[in-house]
């Protein structure tokens, strides 16, 4: 089930809150002494995440189906997406992973989908209430909404959850009955391709990242912030079998901008190197321009969890 990006956040009696954690969406699926995890576009993720794994067999049912998210954890426990890139790659120190569910969709055999959300709720705190402290909890937020908002802000949290107490479980859907409200900034964006290096940065400038109208590639910006040493080299050993002639964007190049910017010109994409579209990345940054481009973005990592045919560019309702 997904949630819509709303505008406003939705409020009443109806309504429950969650914390919008930063990190992998995955559904954990115990079949008697088997354990998977698998991210909601049906990739593979046990393997990436043993020590989850291992957590989850103590589960205390022979059969059961999570809804969760994995989660890497700052000094201040607070989720991090830029941590878990750091956590699955090689050398460093590893930031400690936790996987918090949020929802229980079957247990021994029973589809408990059609059960109300606040029901459901209490069955999966049941479950993982003796499970290992790597698996945990994700509760209802339980205040006005002002006082949730205001409370996550001070944390330096992102957005939160809100979703309809009674609401059933829409596998794939993202009816409203789950809505998400950010006040940061970010979404996922393909790249598509990459700047020359200036100076002492290696491997390469910037990344070029668009997103999906219809079956258009759009041109979104440029993101030459947020990678380390480390990040240039292993991103940089991707985009070398991805390498291609052609540039992938529908829109390029541009012509001068309303506000009088120079947009993506020939002489500027002679530079360029092309790459096929597919690479999902996650960027934060200030806001779109009047000409749809990004404003101030920063690169958090790539998302393996997402397929690139899903990404458009979000639009709260």
């Amino acid at each position: 089930m997904k949630a819509l990006l709303v505008e406003r956040l939705p409020e009443g009696d109806k309504w429950l809150y969650e914390v919008k954690f930063d990190g992998i969406r995955a559904i954990a699926i115990k079949n008697g002494q088997k354990i998977e995890l698998i991210s909601r576009t049906a990739r593979q993720l046990t393997s990436r995440f043993p020590g989850i794994v291992k957590a989850l067999s103590d589960l205390p049912a022979s059969q059961a189906v999570l809804d969760g998210e994995v989660v890497a954890l700052d000094p201040q426990g607070r989720s991090s997406f830029q941590l878990l890139q750091s956590y699955e790659m090689a050398g460093g120190t590893k930031p400690p992973l936790v996987y918090y569910i949020f929802d229980l969709l079957n247990l021994e055999g029973r589809d408990l989908a059609s059960l109300p959300l606040h029901q459901r709720k209490v069955l999966a705190e049941s479950v993982i209430s003796n499970v290992s402290p790597l698996v945990r909890f994700s509760p209802a937020l339980k205040a006005a909404s002002e006082k949730v908002i205001a409370e996550l802000k001070a944390r330096g949290l992102e957005g939160l959850l809100a979703k309809r107490h009674d609401s059933k479980y829409e596998y794939g859907r993202r009816s409203g009955a789950w809505a998400k409200f950010k006040w940061t900034t970010e979404q996922e964006f393909i790249i598509g391709g990459f700047t020359p290096p200036q100076g002492s940065r290696s491997h390469f400038g910037a990344i070029l990242v668009g997103y999906y109208q219809g079956r258009d590639l759009i041109f979104a910006g440029k993101v030459g912030t947020g990678f380390n040493d480390r990040m240039l080299e292993s991103l940089y050993a991707r985009f070398k079998k991805l390498i291609q002639p052609s540039c992938p964007f529908a829109n390029l190049p541009e012509k001068l901008t309303s506000s009088g910017a120079k947009g993506m010109t020939r002489s500027e994409m002679r530079k360029c190197t092309w790459l096929k579209p597919e690479l999902v990345c996650q960027v934060r940054f200030a806001e779109w321009t009047r000409d749809n481009h990004l404003r101030q973005p920063a690169f958090l990592g790539l998302r393996e969890d997402r397929s690139p045919e899903e990404v458009t560019r979000e639009m709260p309702k």
